[in-house]
């Protein structure tokens, strides 16, 4: 299921180095995670404020000082609230080459036998100091920093094992696996034409469901209804454009879908709590 066409195309790091940072604060385009997936794993800590993210079909809120660990291929998105966090996105396979060691515990995540934690809370001293010196070496990228990134994410997965902060994985069942797969598909849909006008009734039959039961199904996975999330992945594209092109409002809200300038700056109030203009000016 996890290789299916819909994914996150982004390149994380570099080929000799497939591990990347991101700091994520209200200013950020994508401050809220739209829903997304991609074959890499990754770690996210919350630093301030709290964030409520849903992965596959399981939703909880993280606190400030939590961890969230996202397993490759798994369906994720969040709200943050008053939050500011950072993620380190990163391809398994470079700690899995260099020794036998690593092979012997790692293959357990990579072949899906066993689950660690999304969600881990109160970390102690030992896991903190981990974390701790995983980001910063990321964020600040000294002489030599690679090699502690490769010790530190070593550290953490053997805390994870030590600790037993994993669980087997049983079965999951054809129906969750039919839902994730339903929910991908109208995803692709979204992301591939939010530029285009996309009914209710399209995004249904993109499921295979009707109007009434593809609502009721689309809340439940993602805690929104099918249209406010429509508008709302809109106006995160249109965030990114407003701060990465030189396209005039108007054009980046045609470019969007929108087709009335005076509903694109409505529903972008509606989301951001200020005007597009007034977005602008505040990101340079």
């Amino acid at each position: 299921m996890k290789y299916i066409k819909y994914r996150e195309d982004k390149k994380h790091g570099t080929f000799d180095f497939p591990i990347e940072f991101y700091h994520v604060t209200a200013s950020h385009p994508r401050y809220e995670m739209s829903y997304h997936w991609h074959i890499e794993y990754e770690i996210i800590r919350i630093l301030k404020g709290e964030f409520l993210m849903t992965l596959n079909e399981s939703t909880f809120t993280a606190q400030e000082g939590d961890l969230i660990f996202v397993q490759s291929g798994a369906l994720h998105g969040g709200i943050p609230k008053h939050c500011v966090y950072e993620c380190i996105v990163f391809n398994l396979g470079i700690l899995l080459s260099p020794n036998h060691i690593g092979e012997t515990f790692l293959k357990k995540i990579e072949n899906s036998s066993i689950q660690i934690y999304h969600h881990i809370s109160n970390c102690d001293e030992e896991l903190k100091e981990i974390i701790k010196f995983l980001f910063e070496a990321m964020r600040g990228k000294s002489e030599g920093y690679k090699l502690t990134v490769i010790g530190a994410l070593y550290q953490f997965f053997g805390y994870v094992f030590s600790h037993h902060y994993y669980k087997p994985v049983g079965n999951v069942s054809a129906k969750n696996n039919r839902r994730i797969e339903q929910l991908k598909k109208v995803l692709e849909m979204i992301e591939t034409s939010y530029d285009q006008c996309l009914t209710l009734d399209m995004l249904a039959k993109e499921a295979g469901m009707n109007a009434k039961y593809f609502c009721r199904f689309f809340h439940e996975m993602t805690h929104r209804t099918p249209i406010d999330y429509l508008n709302y992945y809109r106006i995160e594209q249109a965030c990114l454009k407003l701060v990465t092109s030189s396209d005039s409002i108007t054009e980046v809200a045609f470019s969007c879908g929108f087709n009335d300038i005076s509903y694109f700056i409505k529903t972008f109030k509606k989301y951001k709590g200020i005007t597009p203009k007034k977005y602008l000016s505040a990101s340079f």
